[in-house]
């Protein structure tokens, strides 16, 4: 797992992202496990939810932690058929990272990221592995993935 965390520090320093990668002996994979690994609330983190249109590209739509994604508000955001949710090789063949470490960037994707998460200052998100989050102000995020914001969540 080390190796998906080193690749996205390699890419945080080399596209001079400012973010703050963040390795915890505590698995963090759960939202709930997230926030108490980071010492923060689940309203501080994001889940990245992969899917796949019909064509087989990778689209991330980013909610806060305790939201849910609306496939169908992603088809109609990005005017496309609904998608459907990745399988876990999916994500790690298309993302380079392993479910439930999956960055809000650093890799080619559609990503959307939901008003709601703008609302904060910064932001957890997915660090490479299960130990791990990068903490990242929201604006920042929005540059590193040029994301579309548009409502996703349920």
């Amino acid at each position: 797992m080390i190796e998906y965390e080193n690749k996205l520090k390699e890419y945080i320093i080399h596209n001079s992202i400012e973010a703050d990668h963040i390795h915890f002996e505590d698995i963090c994979h759960s939202v709930q496990e997230a926030a108490d690994a980071a010492g923060a609330t689940p309203d501080d983190l994001v889940k990245n939810i992969c899917m796949v249109d019909d064509k087989g590209n990778l689209i991330v739509a980013i909610v806060k932690g305790e939201d849910r994604v609306s496939t169908s508000r992603v088809g109609k955001a990005l005017k496309i058929d609904r998608p459907r949710i990745a399988t876990e090789n999916e994500i790690l063949e298309k993302s380079g990272y392993p479910c439930g470490g999956v960055p809000s960037f650093g890799y080619t994707a559609t990503f959307i990221v939901d008003p709601k998460v703008m609302d904060k200052d910064y932001i957890y998100t997915g660090g490479g592995s299960e130990y791990s989050l990068v903490r990242i102000k929201s604006d920042n995020l929005t540059q590193a993935n040029e994301g579309l914001v548009m409502r996703v969540r349920k």
